[in-house]
């Protein structure tokens, strides 16, 4: 006899309290070592869906991409990154493998953004840099870069930014990102603004209340 997983429910689904999400014949002894690893899988992974559905509907937004970061739990990286999509999300890159992001940690008393980018110019992987200032924003278009950052600025120095890259007539994805919440994420419904990275829609999110019952 063959042992049977059955899904009830897709994945991504809006679930209600009571509705079961799959059954498992002759999984007994299996389950009974296991269960609480994998409860705490779903839990987990449940929540991170639910909030990041949530800032997806807060947005309301076709042409503006709500983005996960590295901020996981190590370990379970690729799980919690599934979950965003499952929630309507999009991963950002998953390792420093994917493409060069020069960061402000990159540029210190020693190296200056022009210097960092110098060194990274003949890369064949997208270049992404996070700017502060709109300074750094008109050093960084002068270099193949293919995407921008936009770290904790307010939304009126976000569209004046706005106004420099398209005045570049350079084709550069733009994204915005630092301390945005629900409550203020619509202030960054920005025409011109590509995607919005939220950390917190994994390293907030909230386990969800899901049992395993045995029959």
């Amino acid at each position: 006899k063959k042992n049977k997983i059955k899904k009830k429910c897709k994945e991504g689904a809006k679930l209600k309290s009571g509705d079961t999400i799959a059954t498992l014949e002759d999984y007994h002894d299996f389950i009974l070592t296991r269960e609480r690893v994998l409860l705490n899988i779903i839990q987990r992974l449940s929540g991170i869906s639910s909030l990041t559905d949530s800032y997806v509907k807060k947005l309301n937004s076709k042409e503006i991409k709500i983005l996960d970061t590295r901020k996981t739990t190590p370990g379970i990286r690729l799980f919690e990154k599934y979950a965003v999509n499952a929630g309507g999300g999009t991963n950002h890159r998953f390792n420093l493998a994917e493409g060069v992001m020069i960061k402000d940690n990159h540029i210190g008393t020693n190296t200056t953004l022009k210097e960092a980018l110098d060194k990274i110019r003949h890369t064949d992987k997208p270049i992404q840099v996070e700017v502060d200032t709109k300074d750094q924003l008109c050093e960084c278009l002068k270099y193949n870069v293919r995407a921008v950052l936009l770290d904790n600025m307010d939304p009126s120095e976000i569209k004046e930014c706005i106004q420099i890259i398209r005045g570049s007539e350079k084709e550069v994805f733009i994204e915005v990102s630092g301390g945005i919440t629900l409550k203020t994420i619509n202030k960054y419904l920005i025409n011109g603004v590509d995607a919005i990275s939220v950390g917190a829609i994994i390293h907030q999110a909230t386990f969800k209340n899901i049992k395993l019952e045995h029959f």
